[in-house]
């Protein structure tokens, strides 16, 4: 045999041979070329460094060196460069707050839909590349949005959805205050449960229908009429039922817990992460701290409410039980901070318009962390949260490449991330 053909019978046994992934890896397009990367799993700053991606995912990290013409280069030497930001509290899928209490009834499950993507565009060009919708008064509509960002209709970040509130009738997840709860239209009640076999009932119909995890309103809520932030309101019973439905499914659950004993409540029942824990307590933080419990707790929105609530009218409930809770709230995360807990950045976003999510980054260095450790809470952290470590959250091989880009550096500026100059999600430049 010739030595060509002998060649091309051993080129083509290499390439039996290789492993499926590597044949199926789709080589490096894209190159980019970065000023200074936030390596937020060695919790350091890189200069000298590229990164060369191949279709959606990063596929190294490396001293940047010359790259053939068939590469494109994308020249952010200006910049330093972070994986794309996460939020983990946010309503994309909804019409928003105001002063008018029955806004959502007004607004029709269309209308909402429509919202949602004005909102989704607006965070996606905000840096934040990935969110958790944690609830939404029109049940589902969260899940419509994700899909339609996943089949590329609309242009959004990465959703993980909850389908809608597990709450007890009349409590801090129902639309309180308009008309009687019984005549609310049904979407808006697909979560209401009385008793754990109920509560597991709506649990497994909001992960047929689609949610990645399930949101409990563990007590009640800041922004609900009639309801008291300190108070419980799903009993342990009630929220384990859901906790082990959304087990047998490989789904987690969260909580929605102001108050220390429905925090305490919540991390019994064994839910993954607990939401604002406004009125935590030193055992609910070392509650949390031992079983691994995180937080994700909104410190920055308290001064909005206080500032435009006032400003449009918005109920006085509202702006009382967001006076009582707000300073309590950031005491308690800087006790977190010190202790060690587990935080993941979540803003509330929906309650301040959408967009600018990157303002609580100065709140939550202000109250304790280092501008790293805040910058790791909405990456690498956030991942850890989802479960996603191995896809999301930092610029690694394997991970999407989902990247921002800001001309100053955040670490000895950490307001840096409240304009982004650039934006990629899934290898595709947004901005």
């Amino acid at each position: 045999m010739r030595l060509p053909a002998l060649l091309a019978l051993a080129a083509t046994a290499a390439i039996l041979t290789l492993p499926v992934s590597a044949q199926d890896a789709p080589a490096v397009d894209r190159y980019v070329i970065a000023g200074r990367i936030v390596d937020v799993a060695g919790g350091k700053l890189l200069t000298g460094h590229c990164i060369a991606i191949a279709g959606e995912k990063i596929s190294a990290v490396e001293p940047c060196k010359p790259q053939p013409d068939s590469i494109r280069t994308i020249d952010w030497t200006a910049y330093t460069v972070l994986p794309g930001l996460m939020d983990l509290h946010t309503h994309l899928a909804d019409a928003g707050q105001s002063a008018d209490l029955a806004l959502p009834l007004k607004t029709s499950p269309a209308a909402t839909a429509l919202i949602g993507a004005k909102n989704a565009h607006d965070t996606l060009m905000a840096g934040f590349t990935t969110v958790r919708d944690v609830g939404t008064y029109r049940g589902l509509a969260d899940v419509a949005l994700k899909d339609a960002i996943n089949l590329r209709r609309v242009p959004g970040p990465r959703m993980f959805v909850a389908g809608g509130y597990i709450t007890k009738p009349g409590g801090g997840g129902e639309l309180n205050g308009v008309i009687d709860n019984e005549k609310l239209p049904e979407d808006m009640r697909y979560g209401v449960s009385i008793g754990p076999e109920q509560a597991a009932t709506n649990a497994e119909y909001f992960i047929e229908e689609g949610a990645d995890f399930l949101k409990l309103i563990a007590t009640g809520a800041v922004l609900a009429i009639g309801t008291e932030p300190g108070e419980p309101e799903l009993s342990v019973a009630e929220m384990k039922a859901v906790v082990d439905t959304a087990a047998k499914r490989g789904v987690y659950v969260t909580a929605h817990a102001h108050g220390a004993q429905g925090i305490k409540n919540a991390i019994a029942a064994g839910v993954r992460s607990i939401e604002h824990a406004s009125l935590i307590d030193d055992a609910a933080l070392k509650l949390a701290k031992a079983k691994g419990t995180w937080l994700v707790m909104d410190i920055y929105n308290g001064d909005y409410i206080d500032d435009i609530g006032t400003k449009e009218g918005w109920p006085e409930e509202y702006l009382r039980k967001n006076r009582e809770t707000t300073d309590v709230q950031r005491a308690g995360f800087a006790k977190a901070v010190k202790m060690g807990v587990k935080i993941a950045y979540g803003t509330d976003s929906g309650v301040y318009p959408h967009g600018v999510n990157g303002r609580q980054f100065r709140y939550m260095v202000r109250y304790g962390m280092t501008p790293m450790q805040a910058i790791q809470s909405a990456t690498i952290r956030a991942a850890e949260l989802l479960g996603k470590e191995h896809e999301l959250g930092s610029i690694s091989p394997g991970r999407f490449a989902d990247l921002v880009a800001v001309k100053a550096d955040p670490l000895a500026d950490i307001a840096a991330l409240e304009a982004v100059d650039h934006v990629m999600k899934g290898g595709e430049l947004i901005r």
